[in-house]
């Protein structure tokens, strides 16, 4: 028995140095490990432990009687108790040795499967972070053209308006020059008026010569 203990704690501490070092086997360590704690797993290890605890529960309650019958004798013990005593040692050593590297090993698992996760965890949150982060640029960026078109209209606005300025001045310009032209035009057919008015009283001031003319020239010829 105590060989096989022996070679159970060299089996654990070999599986604890592959969990601590980041080898190609410790993987195949984690897998393995995984697997245990699946279906009737954990239940075994139970049984198992359950068992190195009884036995060395057992180993413990023989030592102490070793010792009892060792006091009663008046302090001397025989060859076989101190064979016994130092076997029953031995085995309480490597019993209470091979439990406790099993739970080293177990808590070495569970923080490392812990740590997977919680680096998965970031590794998500990093992906989310850097996709707010290109939402946020492209965000900006569509912003930032927004803002640039914004201001392009704005030019565009001022440059039309100066133009409508312009325009309107224009056509003050023009309804002024066609105003002027109305008056002028509203003279000049006044003047026209006039002007035939004053050649129609010549014309009547004409013929009325011209009738008088007449009327001397035949009173002289009678």
């Amino acid at each position: 028995m105590i060989q096989l203990l022996f070679a159970v704690i060299f089996t654990e501490a070999a599986m604890i140095a592959l969990l601590l070092f980041k080898t190609p086997l410790r993987k195949l360590v984690i897998m393995a490990l995984d697997r245990l704690k699946r279906g009737r797993g954990p239940l075994m290890v139970k049984t198992v432990a359950g068992t190195l605890v009884v036995v060395l529960s057992s180993s413990v309650y023989s030592m102490i009687n070793i010792q009892k019958r060792g006091i009663e004798d008046g302090g001397a013990v025989n060859p076989t108790d101190q064979v016994l005593m130092a076997k029953h040692l031995l085995e309480a050593t490597l019993m209470g040795a091979v439990l406790f590297l099993a739970l080293m090993i177990d808590r070495l698992h569970h923080y490392i499967r812990e740590l997977r996760i919680r680096r998965k965890s970031m590794e998500a949150v990093k992906k989310q972070m850097r996709g707010s982060e290109d939402v946020k640029t492209a965000s900006s960026e569509e912003t930032k053209y927004m803002e640039e078109r914004a201001a392009k209209l704005r030019e565009e606005v001022v440059r039309l308006e100066s133009e409508l300025k312009s325009k309107n001045k224009a056509v003050g310009a023009a309804e002024a020059n066609v105003s002027a032209l109305r008056k002028q035009s509203e003279g000049f057919l006044l003047e026209y008026d006039r002007l035939l008015e004053e050649n129609q009283s010549l014309r009547n001031q004409l013929q009325s010569v011209d009738r008088t003319f007449s009327r001397s020239a035949s009173k002289k010829n009678t």
